[in-house]
């Protein structure tokens, strides 16, 4: 009869001598190779912990979320939204911006400006966020917040807007209209931060933050350069243009990320860059079809 300890031996591994890794049961005709069983979750047992497959989850991600990659949870692309958010709200204020129909105050815009270019975007740049992209959640959030912003200051109930005015002496608007032109500039310079990552993307998305800064600019001076009741009219007007250009610019890289072969006929060009890695890539493939072609002549 075995012993106790007999019993603990057996099942410890093949370091004891009384265990083996071989099976010899007498009503098998060849020698099997022993496995190890899985009894539910064994505290134990060796197993490959740097395994992404069988790596710990906590929360949606992971408990090591440098070293692993986070679950695929199969979201689409939330960039497109974002962009059509933006580009229906910048189109509507610079209309109003380059004295479309002589509308003189952008009180409409303060909807869209809540409802559309502020909510709907900052949950696009949210979703990006989801989805691993830094970029497109910063720019979308960041102008989510902008059109947030810019609506609270238009919003009687906040008062910020009366209460600069206030602040002028004689009447002067001038303190409002140099606070705006500061926040008009503080924007100037994060877009241009923006626009330094773009550079090796495409064209149409660098053409879109490139004009959309340049609007910024125009409407800092615009309202920085104020006679005291009204900004400079015409960096108003060309900011407005530079809006309209951007405008157009954001729906045309929307459409770009929205029409695939499911839904589209055509594939929106957006021409990369010669430097960026896809330019290179292409590039490749010119000289790699051409070097073929060459040997076949010869």
């Amino acid at each position: 009869m075995a012993t106790a300890t007999e019993h603990n031996d057996v099942g410890r591994g093949p370091s004891f001598e009384k265990t083996s890794a071989l099976d010899h049961a007498p009503n098998n005709s060849t020698t099997k190779q022993r496995t190890p069983y899985d009894y539910g979750g064994n505290p134990l047992a060796h197993v490959a912990t740097n395994n992404p497959d069988m790596r710990l989850q906590a929360f949606g991600g992971a408990f090591q979320p440098g070293l692993y990659k986070p679950p695929s949870r199969g979201f689409g692309n939330p960039a497109p939204l974002g962009l059509s958010a933006f580009a229906l709200t910048t189109f509507v204020l610079s209309l109003i911006n380059v004295k479309t129909r002589s509308i003189g105050h952008p009180n409409i815009v303060v909807a869209l400006a809540y409802g559309y270019g502020g909510l709907v975007q900052l949950l696009a740049g949210m979703w990006e966020m989801a989805v691993g992209n830094t970029f497109g959640a910063t720019a979308l959030s960041s102008y989510g917040g902008f059109w947030i912003s810019f609506a609270i200051i238009l919003t009687p109930g906040f008062a910020i807007e009366s209460e600069l005015i206030a602040a002028g002496t004689n009447g002067s608007h001038a303190v409002f209209l140099n606070s705006f032109g500061l926040f008009l500039m503080g924007w100037f310079i994060f877009t241009f931060l923006l626009l330094l990552c773009t550079l090796r993307s495409t064209v149409a998305f660098f053409s879109l933050f490139f004009t959309l800064d340049i609007a910024f600019l125009m409407l800092g001076i615009g309202y920085l350069q104020n006679d005291g009741a009204e900004p400079q009219s015409a960096c108003i007007v060309a900011g407005g243009a530079f809006g309209l250009m951007a405008a157009f610019l954001a729906w045309y890289n929307a459409l770009a990320g929205i029409a695939d072969s499911s839904n589209s006929f055509f594939v929106v060009p957006v021409a990369h860059f010669p430097w960026s890695d896809k330019g290179r890539e292409n590039r490749a493939k010119v000289d790699n079809s051409a070097a073929r072609e060459g040997l076949h002549e010869a």
